[in-house]
């Protein structure tokens, strides 16, 4: 098997850094000012909001998530957060009133469309400004969003020819790749797909894969030397007990540190170098 190129090491950390106060968190002033030091971008990724289905309390959850991002971001300042997918349940209409709870977030944030965002291109590019497949720049940092499914629902490749001609143009930058629906068979609720594998293990310099979609997962899979990180969920009918986020960031060394939380504190942190 192959030697990683990134040596992980994972730690398990309730609220090593985080003290609850009230309902929040709030970090040590040794913390902050270790972090400060270190991190050179800092990103939250949620995922699954499914805004508008049925019998839950959505309004609540998306609320709750808005809430906490700022929170957290009072703390540890964030560059930007991504919502990865499965922004509504299913009916065209509930994107406009998902955004204006959006646009309370404190910090600049991307979406991806996922399988119960059942809208076409031209309906998403009136509603968030961007395609469906589109990047962002951050300093020596490449975001790329991707759609995974379509207006059926479906669940998809990515556009490879698309990600191809990105990965190409970025090869001395670090890329981060966000993708709704996994793209190995390794939970119930992904697809096998062989020529994305193939492709990326030719880019060296993709630092993680992001992936919504199996509520129940907040850990990380490998596919050759390449982590892909489920987030949970920030809304939905099911999934893990609790509804939360993943913090990446990365530091001067350019080694990549993540955690979950939970969502006010800090688990499964692993870095990867």
């Amino acid at each position: 098997m192959k030697t990683s190129r990134r040596k992980f090491l994972k730690g398990f950390a309730l609220t090593s850094a985080y003290l609850i106060t009230g309902g929040g968190h709030s970090l040590s002033a040794a913390d902050v000012l270790a972090k400060k030091k270190k991190v050179v971008l800092r990103f939250a990724v949620g995922s699954d909001s499914h805004y508008g289905q049925p019998n839950t309390a959505s309004d609540t959850y998306i609320s709750d998530f808005v809430s906490h991002i700022n929170s957290f971001h009072q703390q540890l300042p964030l560059n930007v957060c991504v919502i990865n997918g499965d922004l509504i349940h299913d009916q065209p209409e509930l994107m406009n009133q998902l955004k204006p709870y959006l646009q309370k977030l404190a910090v600049p944030y991307f979406v991806t469309q996922g399988n119960h965002d059942r809208v076409s291109a031209a309906y998403w590019q009136k509603i968030w400004d961007v395609p469906f497949n589109y990047e962002k720049i951050l300093g020596n940092n490449v975001l790329l969003m991707m759609t995974t499914s379509n207006e059926k629902g479906e669940y998809l490749s990515p556009d490879l020819s698309w990600l191809e001609s990105k990965l190409n143009q970025h090869k001395n930058k670090n890329v981060f790749l966000f993708l709704h629906i996994g793209q190995q068979k390794w939970t119930a609720n992904g697809i096998d797909n062989t020529a994305y594998a193939d492709l990326l293990q030719k880019y060296s310099n993709v630092k993680a894969v992001f992936h919504g979609h199996d509520h129940d997962q907040d850990g990380e899979k490998m596919l050759g030397v390449v982590p892909h990180l489920f987030d949970s969920h920030i809304g939905g009918s099911w999934g893990t007990p609790y509804k939360g986020f993943r913090i990446v960031e990365v530091l001067k060394d350019n080694t990549i540190q993540t955690y979950m939380m939970n969502p006010v504190s800090k688990i499964n942190e692993t870095t990867y170098r």
